[in-house]
């Protein structure tokens, strides 16, 4: 059974880093983080019945991380319409992604593509701009650390595109570890190798900027292991100024 991570809550949000390995919602069968996160309120605040907790933002079942939700109809709203915006967006994400091959640490690239969803096949597929259901995705990303057979990056997602990471990168030949949808090769220790490490939204209600993070789950272990000692001050200093650079370009 999983449990329930959370890292923030008030009576607008619940934030929670998501386990690798359960559906946001929709599973068939079993449960799911949304089901968890009603399950978790009704619990805490002694709530009859059904709570409302509405979805946002979705984050594969095999993909870990941080993922807000809103606890009022209001608050979801105001969130879908920073989720829904390409440019100057109010929320932001910024994923961890170890993937097969060598990206040289300080590399970086911005990549635009047309996807669109093969229903038959169960996967997205890059097209071209003529497709007519293709649609743009756009992200871009720098690299870490690197060794000799897969690399640690950072992506910043500017559409939300399904699978958009996972199919940009492979579609590259650098597919994510342990994700053989999309090429991979190589096993990974829970789930794949793709984890929602930071995320920036404007409270619903209050219009701060608000700022989460979460850690890689245990799974990442045996890959920060090998990274240089000190390797973590490097690592936030890196994103720190990537980030500022990719907000100011």
């Amino acid at each position: 059974m999983y449990a329930l991570n959370v890292i923030y809550e008030d009576n607008h949000l619940l934030v929670v880093n998501k386990p690798a390995g359960i559906a946001t919602m929709g599973a068939e069968s079993g449960a799911t983080l949304h089901s968890l996160g009603c399950q978790y309120l009704r619990k805490k605040y002694n709530k009859p019945g059904n709570v409302y907790l509405g979805v946002v933002s979705r984050l594969d079942a095999l993909t870990s991380g941080v993922i807000v939700f809103a606890r009022t109809s209001k608050a979801a709203a105001r969130l879908n319409q920073q989720f829904a915006k390409t440019k100057n967006q109010s929320a932001s994400k910024i994923y961890l992604a170890i993937v097969q091959g060598k990206l040289p640490k300080g590399t970086s690239g911005a990549w635009s593509d047309y996807v669109y969803k093969d229903d038959s096949a169960h996967r997205m597929r890059v097209t071209n701009c003529e497709h007519p259901d293709g649609k743009i995705a756009l992200l871009s990303w720098i690299s870490l650390h690197s060794e000799t057979n897969w690399s640690l990056v950072a992506v910043r997602l500017e559409t939300g595109r399904k699978h958009q990471i996972r199919l940009q990168f492979a579609h590259r030949n650098h597919p994510v570890l342990g994700d053989q949808k999309y090429q991979s090769t190589a096993n990974f220790p829970d789930g794949i190798g793709l984890h929602s490490w930071q995320l920036s939204i404007e409270h619903p209600t209050q219009k701060q900027p608000m700022h989460f993070l979460a850690k890689p789950p245990q799974g990442w272990a045996p890959f920060l292991c090998n990274l240089p000692a000190g390797y973590l001050a490097d690592f936030d200093r890196v994103c720190a100024n990537w980030i500022a650079g990719e907000t100011h370009s």
